[in-house]
């Protein structure tokens, strides 16, 4: 092995890391690729015997590119995320390798995106480097051109709003969950309204993402979301798991609809998240069903 494929297979250890925190703090799975990519390219052109810490010194570059993306999306006034939903990570339900099992952890939840969107950039990355990945103050304090005081201040008041938010904990029981979806599409097929109005949480929140050239919508209360919960014509289901929890991508006459994530919590679901926007959901389709292939194969 040269010293390029020495160096290479190096990086590749640390590459699902790299990515789990470069998706926490972008909320784009292809922005995270290309903030991976640049910290190989960085490392590439370096003199990697000079680095004691490969692993710190790769996280301090993808978090510095992942900083500057974010001050970017803000300079350009792109479309939010808090409107539009992130990157949705959709595997085979039970289907899991060590990278996706990396970055479907509880802490990256489709909700907590969404709030993290929120956050100024700064605070994001203190938040995101400190509370999901351990990093000590002074480290992030480098990476943000700030004081470590000022870094633990950017941390507590990210801190403050997650928790603000009130992000409802899923059930850890995939079965469980699996059984309260299972209950809501059988109310949903037959039409059964007082059947789904029990399945959901009182508070429930359905929230659909049609793309960027329409507004997403929200719906709130068992009641409301329950009259929305009608199986389209032709409607087929094919089982997934989206961030981490269960989901279902929807076609209707073999053609890919939509994608549902469902948030269960105390037996009850509490959160519906549904992409609508077409490109996207071909996107999820085609990805689902290659590795579903790739599985049978």
């Amino acid at each position: 092995m040269d010293e390029n494929e020495w160096l290479a297979a190096r990086f590749e250890q640390h590459r699902p890391r790299l990515r789990a925190v470069a998706y926490r703090m972008l909320g784009s799975l292809a922005d995270a690729d290309d903030a991976v990519q640049d910290a190989w390219l960085r490392l590439s052109r370096s003199d990697a015997d000079q680095i004691d810490n490969l692993g710190g010194w790769l996280t301090t570059v993808v978090a510095r590119e992942c900083l500057h993306m974010l001050r970017s999306r803000r300079r350009r006034r792109e479309v939010p995320f808090a409107t539009h939903l992130p990157d949705l990570v959709v595997i085979p339900d039970g289907d899991l390798d060590p990278e996706q099992e990396a970055l479907l952890a509880d802490s990256v939840s489709l909700a907590l995106l969404v709030v993290l969107d929120q956050l100024t950039p700064a605070e994001r990355l203190a938040f995101v480097l400190h509370d999901m990945f351990d990093l000590p103050f002074e480290e992030i304090a480098g990476i943000a051109g700030r004081t470590p005081a000022a870094a633990r201040q950017l941390a507590s008041r990210a801190r403050r709003r997650v928790r603000g938010a009130e992000i409802p904990s899923p059930d850890p029981d995939l079965a469980r969950q699996r059984q309260v979806v299972r209950a809501f599409y059988a109310a949903a097929w037959t039409g059964d309204f007082d059947a789904l109005v029990q399945v959901l949480d009182p508070d429930v929140v359905l929230r659909t993402d049609f793309g960027t050239a329409r507004p997403a919508t929200v719906v709130r209360g068992a009641a409301a979301v329950a009259k929305q919960a009608r199986a389209p014509r032709g409607g087929q289901l094919r089982p997934a798991l989206v961030n981490g929890a269960i989901g279902t991508l929807i076609t209707r006459d073999g053609q890919p609809f939509s994608v549902m994530a469902f948030t269960v919590a105390g037996d009850k679901i509490v959160r519906i998240d549904v992409v609508r926007d077409p490109d996207r959901v071909h996107r999820l389709a085609s990805t689902l069903l290659n590795q579903a292939e790739r599985t049978m194969g």
